[in-house]
């Protein structure tokens, strides 16, 4: 037996790195029967007769793990986030940083398209990222898209990590990957314009070496994920509104209708964005109507 790590997923197959040599490997049958699937990023153990073909018997325990992208034992995520087409969103960009925050992932955020809105509409990004750098997230702007300032600091961001790029269909994940290593020549796709969303350009999940770490180029989405948490857990995955609660006046509070909410204070006085509690606050309104999601015997 050997142990490795599953650096490509596609059709059922595994490739499994170990010893500087790629394995070609499938998963054991019972995995399917305990309902486990390996993840890209999961270290195993497995045993193979040749490089073209070997088994998964068990899969180490992880660190972290994402289902969209499916991806285990990651260290970062850039969050890569259109300025237009498709059109920006506050709403999707938390939704994002919350999914990472619940993972325990460090997330950190790549402004794409900058080329195609005013110098006016730029200055707002331009507070935006300030705001979002306060909350504590590494966040790369620049008037010209893939400037040499942004990808030189990417390229520090991504050194001795594991990283997955993950965005919105169409934001230019493959494209800033392209700009970072020109080699890896990535399939683009352009923006239906009827249906503002990119046509799926991956058709796999894989851990690339790029820039002294490993990079995962995943699918993109055109839909959000489900948030599974309880309401109340939402406010510790805004870093801001954590730590602002020890000086809540109510253990437990909620940062909606309590008196003496540090958070809402701080809103008030300009020190919380806007936008941050606004999604905040719709979020809650969302986890509180959710209706419980039974398994559906097949």
């Amino acid at each position: 037996m050997s142990e490795g790590q599953i650096r490509q997923s596609l059709s059922g197959f595994y490739d499994v790195f170990s010893d500087g040599e790629m394995y070609r490997t499938r998963a054991r049958g019972n995995f399917r029967k305990r309902r486990i699937t390996p993840l890209v990023g999961d270290r195993v153990t497995f045993e193979s007769s040749s490089p073209k073909e070997g088994y998964i018997l068990e899969i180490q325990p992880r660190d972290n793990a994402l289902t969209r992208p499916p991806v285990a034992n990651i260290d970062q995520g850039i969050v890569v986030t259109a300025v237009a087409a498709p059109e920006f969103s506050t709403n999707l960009l938390d939704r994002q940083l919350i999914a990472l925050e619940i993972s325990h992932i460090a997330p950190v955020i790549y402004f794409t398209k900058t080329d195609l809105i005013s110098d006016e509409r730029y200055q707002e990004f331009e507070t935006l990222a300030a705001g979002y750098r306060q909350v504590g997230y590494p966040v790369v702007l620049t008037r010209e898209p893939f400037a040499k300032p942004g990808l030189d600091q990417l390229r520090e961001t991504l050194a001795d990590k594991e990283t997955v790029i993950m965005g919105q269909t169409g934001a230019g994940k493959s494209t800033l990957l392209n700009h970072i290593a020109p080699d890896l020549e990535l399939a683009t796709g352009e923006i239906s314009t009827a249906l503002n969303r990119g046509r799926h350009t991956t058709r796999k999940v894989s851990l690339m070496p790029i820039a002294g770490g490993l990079v995962a180029d995943t699918p993109g989405f055109s839909s959000y994920d489900t948030l599974t948490i309880d309401y109340r857990e939402l406010a510790q995955y805004f870093p801001e509104f954590a730590r602002l609660a020890p000086e809540c006046r109510f253990r437990g509070c909620v940062h909606i209708n309590e008196p003496g909410c540090a958070v809402k204070t701080s809103l008030a006085d300009g020190e919380i964005m806007q936008s941050r509690y606004d999604n905040y606050l719709q979020l809650v309104t969302l986890l509180k109507n959710q209706k419980p999601i039974y398994n559906k015997k097949k």
